[in-house]
């Protein structure tokens, strides 16, 4: 007969933190544990927050970013100082977060929920690709600026997404996000993908 090592409201939380994604079973206790040494007006708040974050939360039908649930669409695309035929495309919502952090964008976002990746199932099907057309026509956007990550499956996308464009006959300029060795990194640590944009992308000095 086994006996609980721990409280099993305790054991179900560290269950819970654990199948967020990247939180291993050392991290998951560590939440539960903090969270159990908090102040209990302080956990109802996280209890609250969590209770409603998918009734305040919902998807933006024009951008695919995440908005409260009062508005209609995206603040970023309903703001008028934004530029509409300017489309930063990423995967995911977030991505806009760490773009909008260096103030350097006046344009808009398109998020396309995910990469391809035959190994998860993920096709072109169930990405926002149909969606980002229609924007090009019905946005006159002039400028599509491909934004998904350095790794296989963005770079696939972004190659598909650029096939795709071209394929429907659009006049639409298409870049990418430069990219390049970071700063502090040795040459021999660096990964081919990241090798190869810093090549293609020198500029003369």
């Amino acid at each position: 007969m086994s006996i609980d090592i721990l409280p099993k409201a305790l054991t179900a939380l560290i269950d819970d933190f654990g199948n967020l994604p990247g939180v291993g079973p050392r991290t998951a206790e560590r939440y539960a544990y903090a969270v159990l040494r908090r102040n209990p007006k302080s956990a109802k708040q996280l209890a609250h927050s969590l209770d409603r974050l998918h009734d305040r939360v919902k998807t933006c039908p024009k951008t695919f970013a995440l908005i409260d649930s009062d508005d209609d669409v995206s603040p970023l695309y309903a703001d008028l100082n934004r530029n509409k035929r300017v489309v930063c495309v990423v995967e995911e919502p977030l991505d806009i977060v760490a773009i909008e952090r260096t103030g350097q964008f006046l344009g808009t976002y398109h998020v396309l929920g995910g990469v391809i990746s035959p190994i998860d199932n993920i096709g072109p099907e169930q990405l926002h690709i149909p969606e980002l057309i229609e924007r090009i026509k019905t946005d006159d956007v002039q400028e599509i600026i491909i934004a998904t990550n350095a790794s296989v499956e963005g770079e696939s996308t972004a190659l598909f997404l650029q096939r795709y464009i071209q394929e429907a006959g659009l006049n639409t300029t298409i870049t990418r996000l430069a990219r390049g060795i970071p700063v502090g990194v040795d040459l021999e640590y660096a990964d081919q993908i990241t090798l190869t944009h810093a090549l293609e992308g020198r500029k003369q000095l």
